[in-house]
């Protein structure tokens, strides 16, 4: 694979040339860039490297130049630069996607240390992109993680980008939506697939025994410990660590979970000799890390050594559109275990599924597909989904069209003119039917 290449795009010349020498002199190819239109030419979904951006540019900034480059290749690495210390800013930047932040004045071996990490990551996405290619490789991710969504197709193409790789990852997402579904993934997808996956749900640790659960011990450790004893990173060994919901870990233990992940050792209760470890870490919570970093339940430097990778899980209200989908195959699941028949689903049922709020995600979803091959409704109660009786088949038609225009706008994220070519109507007729359906494309 060819030299790793540096997009560098700043406004202040001077700052600019000399951050292009000092990158060039630490093995990097650099093309630097007074503005943010011209590195776009420069970036495609094979591209080898990373894009190093000022944030605060006159015309296109830095965060719009991220969300153009993340539309073509939301793997590409892109590094955000500020002189402002707008740490509410930096926060922003993190959560849309950006691989790092820093601020000026910054030393070049900094910028060059960690364009030389995301440059490292970006050859590994590549190499496993060709892996596959040439293997042809398949694989059921889409069966565990289904949805038609851009959010979904994201998710998955993520996935199985930072699968491939050892890289630690955080798993951001609401209750029920599918974060140690997401976990296992990773597991299953990567080169330690044969080896142990060690789930430990951080918020059922016995306070008494925690350390010794995770840690293991020698004999004589404590009381009753009559034998030596691996903990749960141990038996682990060569395989994957789920730290579910990390967030409820006791303040305490968090310190000497930052020893682990750090030095990749464990030292058992009672001995002073390290054990070292050869494990992954996959790190699940349904609370935002940063504001529990913010309100001191929760390290900040455990946070950004477990945030290597972030993967949001997205809730059904953010892919309401595939919830038809989903019904139906949790349905289909649904009644091979419970050895029924294959049960027929009312377009009507379906239709108003969709429109319904589902604050437990696929967890309550799956519930009322449970329920609903029972016979018992799809409601804890019991009640009929359709409300007051079937739909009438203009009902029906508007819910369709309504879901088909939905997709194309997707699709074609927002661009109008795809979406009426591809639909066959007018521009005018589109337009109507936007506004009938109250369809936003800034929302799609």
């Amino acid at each position: 694979m060819s030299a790793p290449v540096v997009l560098l795009v700043d406004d202040e010349e001077e700052l600019r040339r000399s951050t292009a020498q000092s990158l060039d002199l630490s093995g990097f190819v650099v093309r630097d860039f007074a503005s943010a239109e011209r590195a776009l030419d420069f970036v495609s979904p094979g591209f080898n490297g990373v894009l190093v951006s000022d944030i605060r540019m006159p015309g296109m900034d830095g965060m719009t130049l991220m969300a153009h480059v993340r539309d073509i290749d939301p793997d590409i690495p892109v590094i955000l630069v500020t002189g402002h210390g707008d740490v509410q800013l930096a926060v922003k930047a993190m959560r849309e996607g950006a691989y790092d932040f820093m601020e000026k004045p910054f030393t070049t071996q900094q910028l060059a240390d960690m364009a030389a990490r995301a440059t490292d990551r970006r050859r590994l996405v590549l190499e496993n992109r060709l892996l596959r290619a040439a293997a042809g490789k398949r694989d059921d991710l889409e069966a565990r993680l289904p949805g038609r969504t851009q959010a979904m197709i994201d998710l998955r193409y993520r996935l199985r980008a930072v699968a491939a790789t050892d890289a630690d990852v955080l798993i951001i997402g609401d209750t029920g939506t599918g974060k140690e579904v997401a976990a296992r993934a990773l597991h299953d997808l990567s080169g330690r697939a044969s080896s142990p996956f060690v789930a430990i749900n951080c918020a059922a640790l016995p306070d008494t025994l925690i350390e010794s659960e995770l840690f293991g011990h020698e004999a004589g450790a404590f009381p009753g410990a009559l034998r030596a004893r691996f903990g749960k990173f141990e038996h682990a060994r060569g395989g994957t660590v789920l730290l579910d919901e990390i967030g409820s870990m006791p303040i305490d233990l968090q310190a000497k979970l930052l020893r682990v992940i750090q030095d990749r050792a464990v030292t058992r209760l009672g001995s002073n000799d390290a054990v070292q470890l050869d494990v992954r870490f996959v790190a699940t919570s349904k609370a935002d890390l940063e504001a529990e970093v913010a309100a001191g339940r929760f390290r900040a430097d455990l946070f950004y050594r477990l945030n290597v990778v972030t993967l949001r899980m997205p809730s059904l209200a953010a892919r309401r559109d595939d919830v038809p989908l989903l019904f139906l195959q949790l349905v289909t699941e649904a009644a091979g275990r419970y050895r029924r028949e294959a049960v027929e689903v009312p377009p009507s049922v379906v239709a108003a599924l969709a429109r319904r709020d589902w604050p437990g995600n696929v967890r309550e979803l799956r519930n009322a597909a449970d329920r609903y091959v029972l016979g018992l409704g799809a409601t804890p109660a019991g009640e009929a989904i359709v409300g007051q009786g079937e739909e009438k088949l203009a009902e029906r038609v508007a819910e369709f069209e309504r879901g088909v225009i939905a997709s194309a706008l997707r699709a074609h994220r927002g661009s109008l003119k795809p979406v009426y070519e591809s639909l066959g109507i007018s521009r005018k007729t589109l337009y109507e039917k936007m506004q009938k359906y109250g369809l936003d494309k800034a929302d799609l």
